[in-house]
């Protein structure tokens, strides 16, 4: 996993818009939790939220049990300072996900849009794999975006991987169940369009 000089160099060096990740909302994420239909006090967290808009999104929509999880100290400080007294209603995680310490059956949906394709090594797939299980309550549902097959090999100046539906499904385990995906262009603020496969899995009530 890149370390935290690199992502705190990042987000110092440049303004959070110029970013190739960043979208003006919360997008098609934010989209399919509505379409979920989770009641406002559902545990929801965010993993490699950054300077994300989709926390906004959330806090305005009336969800009142949000996290978001970076590795990055200047990501985090950027958010808090654009939500202002709002950021106080957001529990913020200055951890990686690797190896952060989520308690067990948390969160109602776990989301990711563009850390995972980051993870280039097994250690590191399974340590968040197994985060992701452990905090996951059942009947909980997973939202991760990864770059397509014919996305970017490179990104902000890191190798990533690049998936299917299925062969993210096949990383992340039979105990989660595909329940639909989609690939999205996204354009960037230097009008690069980067494909994205969006992936919505469930965690069976009973396994």
């Amino acid at each position: 996993m890149p370390d935290r000089m690199h992502w705190d160099e990042v987000y110092a060096s440049r303004p959070s818009d110029s970013l190739s990740w960043y979208q003006q909302g919360g997008g098609l994420s934010l989209e399919w939790i509505r379409e979920i239909g989770l009641s406002p006090s559902a545990g929801i967290i965010d993993v490699g939220g950054g300077t994300s808009r989709l926390v906004d999104e959330l806090l305005a929509a009336g969800y009142d049990d949000l996290t978001v999880l970076d590795l990055s100290r200047q990501a985090l400080e950027t958010a808090r300072s654009r939500l202002g007294d709002a950021a106080d209603k957001v529990l913020w995680l200055e951890q990686d996900v690797t190896e952060a310490d989520l308690a067990p059956a948390r969160f109602d949906l776990w989301h990711d849009r563009a850390v995972f394709h980051f993870l280039t090594t097994a250690t590191d797939q399974q340590a968040y794999v197994a985060r992701l299980h452990r905090s996951l309550r059942p009947g909980g549902r997973v939202i991760i975006a990864t770059f397509a097959e014919s996305g970017p090999e490179r990104c902000s100046g890191l190798p990533v991987m690049r998936y299917r539906p299925e062969s993210l499904h096949a990383v992340l385990g039979k105990d989660l169940r595909l329940i639909r995906h989609a690939t999205e262009h996204h354009t960037t603020p230097g009008g690069a369009v980067q494909p994205f496969n969006f992936c919505l899995f469930e965690r069976p009530r009973h396994l």
